[in-house]
Order: structure tokens, then sequence, then C-alpha cells
């Protein structure tokens, strides 16, 4: 098993692990979903664990906050404040990992998110700020606002009035900065999504003047990597990523079920499902070695991005001084004088 592979079924296990120890969550997302964020948090965010609040960081919402160990699980990998044990207290009182994301509760949550469409509408808002700040603050060779917002969104979230409205205002304003993620599984608590929505979901995205590409295996790693590339390549439009993944993922008997969405999967469900995956089944929360030093590679890799802006904002101030403190203040919140 390579360390892609196994990075990705850590995230699974620990999903696994935390929603049994917590006995409720949602462990089918995060198993599903593994794999799309590992290639978005490991190949292409530009962030710094270290200096959660840099300005020109990249955003990420998981819109389907239910799915909420998923992101607990990358925030743990990539160097973030929270430990093994806090995965462990998942969903318990006053802990650091809530059922759902809490903006300033855990460090590296960028927006509250549980309420379905809440966070796909929060994203196309900070891709609306980076759009804004890139215009008012850029000067030629001096691009100090260059940063991308990315999110995962679910079929509720798609369902959601609000998503539409969002979605339109994202294509008219052509947030090329902008990717979203589809977890399209169709499934929901209540079964298979042909229940209550059997939309175009493509069609209707595209005709908000968004680029939709597919990645048909949700576990392919390089059609998704590829997926993502293009989509940072379209500086014109917002993308949907549409990626078919498969809900519950490596259970041998909930894997494309419901029963994988909201409910522990059972002690003895994880034991096989851990077996099928190559994983040690008494082994509970466990981050191989190999896992925690190639995931240690985002706070490396981001403490270089963030000194490299460090270094152009140097530049960008000794040229335009007055347009570098005006920025200061506003990323401090406040106003010049």
């Amino acid at each position: 098993m390579d360390r892609s592979e196994l990075s990705i079924n850590t995230l699974r296990t620990l999903a696994m692990d935390a929603v049994q120890a917590a006995n409720s969550g949602h462990p089918g997302m995060p198993m599903g979903a593994a794999a799309m964020a590992y290639v978005l948090w490991r190949k292409h965010m530009v962030q710094d664990p270290a200096t959660p609040d840099w300005s020109n960081r990249d955003r990420f919402i998981l819109s389907a906050g239910h799915g909420s160990m998923l992101l607990y699980g990358l925030l743990h990998l990539a160097g973030y404040p929270l430990s093994i044990d806090d995965l462990k207290s998942f969903r318990q009182s006053d802990s650091l990992t809530p059922g759902h994301p809490e903006f300033g509760h855990t460090v590296g949550v960028e927006t509250t998110t549980g309420p379905l469409g809440q966070g796909f509408a929060n994203g196309v808002g900070m891709a609306v700020a980076e759009q804004f700040l890139a215009g008012h603050f850029n000067r030629p060779d001096h691009e100090i606002v260059d940063h991308f917002t990315y999110a995962i969104v679910s079929d509720g979230d798609l369902m959601e009035g609000i998503s539409h409205e969002a979605a339109s205002i994202a294509g008219h304003q052509k947030l090329g900065k902008l990717i979203y993620l589809y977890d399209d599984n169709h499934v929901t608590i209540d079964g298979n999504t042909d229940i209550a929505f059997t939309e175009d979901v493509q069609n209707r995205f595209e005709s908000y003047g968004w680029q939709v590409l597919r990645v048909e295996d949700g576990n392919d790693v390089e059609q998704i990597d590829a997926a993502i590339t293009a989509a940072r390549d379209n500086s014109n439009r917002p993308s949907l990523i549409m990626v078919r993944t498969i809900i519950g993922f490596g259970s041998p008997n909930k894997a494309n079920s419901s029963s994988s969405h909201g409910a522990p999967l059972g002690e003895d469900e994880i034991r096989v499902t851990k077996e099928r995956l190559g994983w040690t089944a008494s082994e509970n929360f466990h981050v191989p070695e190999s896992v925690a030093e190639h995931m240690g590679g985002i706070a490396t890799e981001g403490v270089a991005a963030r000194e490299a802006w460090d270094d152009s904002f140097s530049a960008y101030a000794s040229v335009y001084p007055e347009l570098a403190s005006e920025y200061n203040l506003w990323m401090m919140g406040e106003m010049p004088e």
C-alpha cells in the first residue's frame, strides 16, 4: 500500500473509530470522500498550520458538515493543534471536535457548517472577497492576494435553495478561484437520492456559468488531481467537480447504503472493514508513522509558501507603502483614520 492509499485509509479509519467511540455521528461521508479530501489537501491547498490566520492561505469549507470527522482527521494529520485525544473526544461536551465544525472553536475551521447549503454560500462569499481584495490591492508584478476557496459539497447541499442563489451569483461574478468538489454518492439518510433529487446537476451549474468536470471513480487520485488542476487553470469560471463516490467505502455490508450515513458502523462491521482496507482490526485511532511523515509535508510546504509570501509582501510594501498599510488594517478588521 503506497503512502497515498495509506493516508486515505487513515482518514477512513479515524472517522470510523471516532464515530464508534461517540456512539453517534456520520462515518459514511468521510469514508467515501477521503480520497478527494486527501488529494486536495496534500497536493493542492496552500496553508500554514503554524500560522492559521495567514491572510493569503487557501480556504477549505466542509459544507457537508455532518461529515466533520473528515475535516478533523485532515486537521490532525496536517499539523493543526488537534490531537488524537481530541479525536477520541469527538462529539463530547466542550471538546474541540463537536459534531459539526464550528468557526472560532477549532483552529483551522473556516466557517461553521451543518445546516445544508450554508457552507456552499459561505464559500461564494469568501471567493467574492478574494476577487475584490485582489482587484483593490494587487499591482503588476505584485499579486499579494492570490488564493483559492475550496469546498466539499454534498447532495443535501445542492438540494437546498440557498445553493441555487449562491451558485448563480458565483457564475455571474466569474469567480475563477472558487472550486467545489461534489461528493456525488447518490445517498441520503432517507435512502437513494432518486426519491427526491433527480435534476441534472451538470446542466444546472453550466447554465449558471460554471465549469463542470467529472471524476467517475472517487478513489482514483490521479483523476481527482487532474480535475483539480483543470479547475485551477480556468480563471474565468467557478468550477464544480462531480466526484462519483461510494458512501461508507470499504464497509462490506454498509457501503453504498443509508445505513452508513448517520450511525456508527458497529464494532463487528468496523473489524471487517479494517481488514478489507488492509488495517489491523485491533488498532484504533492509529496513524502509521509513514502517514504522519507524508502528511506532515503540508506544514513544511506551508511554512515555505507563507515565508515566500512574506518576502513578496515586503517588496510590495517598499513600492506601495500606503496600500500595504491599508491592507494590514483591513486584515485586522480596522478602518483607516
